[in-house]
């Protein structure tokens, strides 16, 4: 089973490295890291990650991964990401993305008409994609999964492992891991303060550009 994961420069790490360390335990699992371009791609985090295919070498994946970003614009108009998404997607078993990753599938035409979820502070972009915005930390719309913001792509990773592999596989896998929450803070916009919201609301912006 061939897994894709997109990468590109600006990614956030943990968009894309969460999903893959869960994935890469899937039995008969394959995870191919893919861009445009030879080379390393730096993430936000400092980090680069060093992709082993191109595009064109993973044309039909059984899974396909878009991590987001803090500026998805390059890669929302990058055509060879587009047309390669678009192909991919006719013959997936799945098509996921991670936090505004869900950004460069709508700006694929693939959220046309489909329920789905970004980082809280891009929900309200995915309705001029044609989509259907939710609050809610993982979406499974036919074959399209989305997850919320950085994090929640460990979930949608764990509920991706099981429709593939089974209830225990994917229990096996979240323990092997040992992933299980207990954070010191809320990480909702519907349960943190209204300063830390508004907060984190300005240092997104200033961020993204």
């Amino acid at each position: 089973m061939e897994i894709a994961v997109l990468a590109f420069n600006g990614m956030t790490a943990l968009d894309a490295v969460g999903p893959a360390q869960v994935l890469v335990f899937l039995p008969g699992a394959r995870v191919r890291w893919v861009s445009t371009e030879p080379g390393p791609c730096r993430t936000d985090a400092g980090m680069s990650i060093v992709p082993s295919a191109s595009l064109a070498d993973v044309p039909r994946p059984e899974v396909v991964l878009v991590p987001g970003g803090l500026d998805m614009r390059p890669v929302m108009a990058d055509l060879r990401v587009l047309d390669w998404l678009r192909a991919a997607h006719a013959t997936t078993r799945w098509t996921t993305s991670v936090c505004t990753g869900a950004l460069v599938l709508g700006a694929a035409g693939l959220l046309q008409g489909s329920r789905a979820t970004t980082h809280w502070a891009m929900l309200d972009r995915l309705a001029k994609f044609g989509a259907t915005p939710v609050s809610e930390r993982v979406v499974v719309d036919g074959k399209i999964i989305t997850a919320a913001g950085v994090s929640a792509g460990i979930d949608m990773a764990l509920r991706l492992a099981a429709r593939l592999a089974g209830d225990t596989v994917a229990q096996s896998i979240q323990l092997g891991i040992e992933y299980e929450p207990d954070p010191p803070f809320a990480g909702s916009p519907a349960t943190a303060p209204a300063a830390v919201v508004e907060a984190a609301r300005r240092a997104l912006a200033s961020a993204g550009g």
